[in-house]
């Protein structure tokens, strides 16, 4: 499918990566569709855009009128056969191999057989979610960074099979979106969370073994390595349990115990300390 053709994208999961994804892509111009088959989900991810559009107001950043026009473009639904006609199916549910191939399969009997399918996995391998599909060639990883509306950045993953029009449209359709693509291999982790999350990870072995509290693990971080953000207070932002799949996909997929989970993690998610999502994580927070 050419770039100018896609005019319609669907996402499925309402949660913090796809309502950040409709909420841009709305704003772009392109129609809708948000699929959660939790209609709470739904509620709460409409919730979201809504404000993360009032703040742009609030800012000066975005007219009134366009934040209507925007809110307009997007429709929600709790099954999937409203993405029939989506021109670009975008997938954001949890980080779990056979959750991620049973979405895909579903929506590669649901879709018109011209569309483009797109995986918003942070670590799986592209080349093994797109088997789960009769249309290998139009599968894609599309990678967006949390939170989707501020950071700028989408890795661009092409499986084994992928096809260069896929490819070309859906650089397209991120360049629309006011996203910078850029392109990686089909490997573990991609670039962004192979380098990423072995740094959570050991900064959580430090916490693990009192060599720091997170205030001070965060701030030598910050001020020693001009991070932006601690790697504990970012591991609350990512969630706790996204982190440790994403670390046992880069344990298996490397077969290297250095990516094993710290065992604190593993304990926190068990807790349901998931981070800022649950109000609790390595740090507490207001969830109203």
């Amino acid at each position: 499918m050419a770039a100018q053709a896609i005019q319609t994208i669907g996402v499925v999961g309402a949660g913090t990566m796809g309502h950040g994804i409709a909420q841009v892509a709305a704003m772009s111009g392109f129609a809708v569709v948000l699929v959660d088959s939790a209609p709470s989900a739904l509620e709460r991810g409409r919730a979201q855009i809504e404000k993360g559009y009032e703040r742009l107001v609030a800012k000066g950043k975005l007219a009134a009128e366009a934040r209507d026009e925007s809110l307009a473009r997007i429709t929600v639904a709790p099954d999937l056969a409203a993405l029939a006609t989506v021109d670009l199916a975008i997938e954001a549910v949890v980080e779990r191999l056979e959750v991620k191939r049973q979405v895909l399969g579903e929506l590669d009997r649901v879709c018109h057989p011209a569309a483009l399918l797109a995986t918003n996995t942070s670590s799986i391998s592209i080349t093994k979610l797109a088997g789960s599909t009769g249309r290998p060639e139009q599968v894609i990883g599309m990678h967006f960074m949390n939170p989707v509306p501020l950071m700028q950045l989408v890795e661009l993953i092409r499986g084994l099979a992928t096809g260069q029009a896929t490819y070309d449209a859906v650089e397209e359709v991120t360049r629309r979106m006011g996203k910078t693509p850029v392109e990686v291999h089909d490997s573990p982790g991609f670039v962004s969370n192979r380098v990423l999350l072995p740094m959570i990870n050991e900064a959580a072995f430090c916490l693990h073994e009192g060599v720091g509290k997170p205030e001070a693990i965060d701030q030598v971080m910050k001020l020693g390595m001009n991070h932006p953000m601690g790697p504990l207070a970012l591991a609350d932002l990512i969630g706790l349990d996204v982190c440790v799949d994403i670390l046992r996909v880069l344990s298996d997929g490397f077969g290297d115990p250095k990516y094993r989970p710290c065992p604190l993690l593993i304990k926190m998610v068990d807790a349901g300390y998931l981070g800022r999502k649950s109000g609790r994580g390595f740090y507490t927070y207001d969830r109203a």
